[in-house]
């Protein structure tokens, strides 16, 4: 029997009533599997507003442990009614310490653990290492009923390394959940094309269908506030788009890829067989690629 995967995307707008931006994710999800989805991505922090546009010691206090978290604890027995997989991103806090991390649940409704993200940004309107540590887990990849599944957080999603360490261990499509908007410091500055195509890119680089989920509409505050672009997408291991949102729609999109033809033509297209990690570091002291 052929092996298949349906992804599924999320992209809403969301405030600050966390027990309403749940149950917002919650109608949502319900809509993705009602299109066959079976794993399914909702957007970066869906417990509130992106409060990263400044530095504000009130937020510290929407953090929790994982296991603990609010959206953690809706989402599992959803996605053990819906018997469909939910990577679920948070605001966690570990005794003295926070992360911005991403717990997966399976499809009985079983935590399988935690991701904490590795590449914390620090910019006008993305002031995360204020809130942040970085990450101490590692890449991680998911053996979930549908199949393995690698995930990073936003500004992970950069970074050709971190996608590449996922595909080396194992992963048979790669997720980010995302934030991404405006550019507070230039208001001509557009990055939205550019977002998509490095992610393209990865689903090329390493022969694996990518799926982003973005937040939507303008989030109130300081300096005017954030406006986030939306264009969530689902690509194909070509990199082509095979499901995509606009800049301000709210809704699901799914895609059906066929795991067993990946996997042939993955080893066909020979990235992984050709790689020569004897060339991938300089000489010289602190000179590695």
């Amino acid at each position: 029997m052929t092996r298949t995967l349906t992804l599924g995307v999320i992209q809403t707008s969301y405030g600050t009533d966390m027990a309403a931006n749940i149950a917002t994710t919650i109608d949502l999800v319900r809509r993705a599997a009602d299109k066959g989805g079976q794993v399914i991505l909702p957007s970066e922090l869906f417990q509130g507003p992106y409060f990263c546009v400044t530095q504000d010691e009130r937020w510290f206090a929407e953090a929790y442990p994982w296991r603990e978290h609010p959206c953690v604890l809706a989402m599992a027995p959803l996605a053990a009614e819906l018997k469909v997989v939910i990577p679920v991103s948070i605001f966690e806090r570990e005794g003295p310490h926070y992360y911005n991390s991403l717990v997966m649940i399976d499809a009985d409704g079983s935590p399988l653990g935690v991701y904490r993200k590795s590449h914390i940004p620090d910019g006008p309107g993305y002031q995360e290492k204020y809130y942040f540590r970085p990450g101490d887990t590692g890449f991680k990849v998911w053996d979930t009923a549908f199949g393995r599944i690698g995930t990073g957080i936003c500004w992970d999603q950069w970074y050709p390394e971190a996608a590449r360490a996922m595909a080396l261990l194992g992963a048979e499509a790669l997720l980010y959940p995302t934030a991404i908007g405006s550019e507070p410091h230039d208001a001509s500055l557009d990055t939205r094309d550019p977002w998509r195509r490095v992610m393209q890119g990865h689903a090329v680089a390493n022969v694996i269908p990518v799926a982003a989920s973005n937040r939507v509409g303008m989030e109130e505050g300081p300096n005017g506030g954030q406006s986030f672009y939306g264009s969530s997408f689902i690509a194909d291991h070509r990199g082509d788009l095979t499901a995509d949102m606009d800049r301000v729609e709210e809704g699901v999109r799914v895609s059906t890829f066929d795991l067993d033809f990946l996997q042939t033509h993955r080893a066909a297209w020979g990235f992984f067989r050709d790689r020569r990690t004897d060339l991938y570091e300089a000489t010289g002291p602190g000179r590695v690629f």
